[in-house]
């Protein structure tokens, strides 16, 4: 019995020793290793890339349709105008609807040349498993279609703007003013697709450049990534 209990004693002394001098015992916790200067990835989910490419080609050319009806009808008022009032002098105002109604007629153009250029895209690559990656070198996003990612430097870029387009939630990417395709630090803004939703031109409608549900990082710590490798000076504003 005696034994026992000495061995049961030695025991618990040799797994639980007693701390000196009164002092807590320190537990050594094993943290994951972390690198600031490391990239910070944001991925996408496929199958909900693939649902707003549908949306997006459907509410594109239903907008066109929509501006091709709106030249067509103006077009066709002009030129009854010219004939049924001839000799009046409303020919100056004619001649100025239909020169204001040709952009309207030539933005359905743009819109299926453009889906067209995107489809083939489509159709020859696959669809890239990261939407954006942030450095302390700058911000690269890989917008949907283009033939090779967007390079910025943080001092051309403000962040993102979070809004709701099409019912959904994306990410717009916001410059900072007079940042262009040509400016030095930049690269990819020439690209049709990406002009198509980073400046949208103003008969096109915005579809926004990332899809927020997409994504596999949530927005809050894409703004923090943000902060942190822009030292503060861009940020996801809501």
């Amino acid at each position: 019995m005696s034994e026992d209990g000495d061995t049961s004693q030695q025991v618990v002394e040799e797994v639980s020793p007693e701390p000196e001098s009164g002092e807590s015992p320190e537990v050594e916790v094993q943290m994951p290793p972390h690198d600031p200067e490391m990239p910070f990835v944001v991925g996408v989910d496929r199958d909900a890339v693939v649902r707003r490419r549908e949306v997006v080609r459907t509410v594109e050319r239903r907008g066109a349709w929509i501006t091709l009806a709106i030249g067509v009808v103006g077009i066709a008022a002009a030129l009854y105008a010219l004939l049924a009032f001839r000799g009046s002098g409303m020919w100056p105002f004619a001649i100025l609807l239909i020169l204001a109604m040709i952009p309207l007629v030539l933005s359905t153009v743009m819109v299926y040349r453009l889906q067209a250029e995107r489809q083939q895209w489509y159709d020859t690559n696959e669809l890239q498993p990261v939407a954006m990656r942030m450095s302390l070198k700058g911000l690269e996003l890989a917008c949907d279609g283009a033939a090779y990612p967007v390079v910025l430097q943080w001092q051309t870029v403000r962040g993102f703007r979070q809004q709701k387009l099409l019912g959904q939630y994306v990410l717009d990417l916001d410059l900072v003013p007079g940042v262009s395709a040509t400016t030095a630090g930049v690269r990819g803004l020439d690209q049709a697709p990406v002009r198509s939703v980073v400046k949208p031109n103003p008969l096109l409608r915005p579809t926004g450049l990332f899809l927020v549900k997409a994504l596999d990082q949530p927005v809050h710590i894409i703004d923090e990534a943000m902060k942190h490798f822009s030292g503060g000076t861009a940020q996801v504003r809501r």
